[in-house]
């Protein structure tokens, strides 16, 4: 058959239970992020294009810069609740997607589109009930010829994304969760969250252990063997 490494499509992926998916609506990717140990969130790089929160399962795209040919054909071959994750090697000359195929992405029931690379049509994406993510935005238009690959592992944000992977996503940014991890981290994440709710409203409502946040951090301090220096002194 030849070598076809660059222009495969994996059509068959596994999606996690959708049942197991939807219990990560709302929770702040902040709080994920957290009880995975600060290590799955993409890089300030990709930011959102608006306020629609982001939650779904990964679909991946591999494209050269500036190309969207594979972008296309994925939209054609996704699911409802997709999330289209467009590694686009970071291309910051041409964007790959714009209004109108996001557009096409509503009207198939996808979750959201994240892109390593450029967007346009921003003014109308940022009033779009849709979530888009991107690395940045220029008016350039996209080369249509290839190649490129669908639901193979790709980099976005400096984070490995498997077709599967769950994102969750906000203005502060996506996490990824792998689909083996997401019963025990969904358990941990329920408490984290409770947790910082009764902070905030405690501190809401003026009740504030200063003594306790001293104690903690004076102690973390002390065991770095910290030196606290009166001011005239050196």
């Amino acid at each position: 058959m030849g070598n076809h490494v660059g222009r495969r499509v994996f059509l068959n992926i596994n999606r996690p239970d959708p049942e197991l998916v939807e219990q990560f609506r709302g929770f702040p990717s902040s709080n994920i992020g957290d009880v995975m140990e600060r290590l799955y969130c993409t890089s300030s790089e990709i930011k959102p294009l608006n306020d629609a929160p982001l939650l779904g399962v990964a679909f991946t795209v591999k494209c050269p810069s500036g190309d969207n040919m594979m972008f296309h054909r994925a939209m054609d071959l996704a699911k409802p609740g997709d999330v289209l994750v467009v590694d686009g090697r970071g291309g910051m000359e041409r964007a790959l997607a714009g209004e109108i195929m996001m557009r096409y992405c509503i009207s198939r029931g996808f979750a959201g589109v994240v892109v390593e690379g450029c967007m346009r049509d921003s003014d109308a994406v940022r009033d779009m009930d849709f979530p888009v993510y991107c690395k940045g935005i220029t008016p350039q238009g996209p080369y249509k010829n290839g190649p490129g690959e669908i639901n193979v592992p790709v980099c976005v944000g400096g984070q490995v994304i498997r077709p599967g992977d769950i994102l969750v996503g906000d203005r502060d940014g996506i996490v990824v969760i792998r689909p083996e991890d997401a019963p025990e981290i969904l358990k941990e994440v329920r408490k984290k969250f409770a947790s910082e709710e009764k902070t905030i409203s405690d501190y809401t409502a003026g009740r504030v252990n200063y003594e306790k946040h001293e104690e903690l951090y004076r102690g973390k301090m002390e065991q770095a063997d910290f030196l606290y220096i009166e001011e005239g002194e050196r």
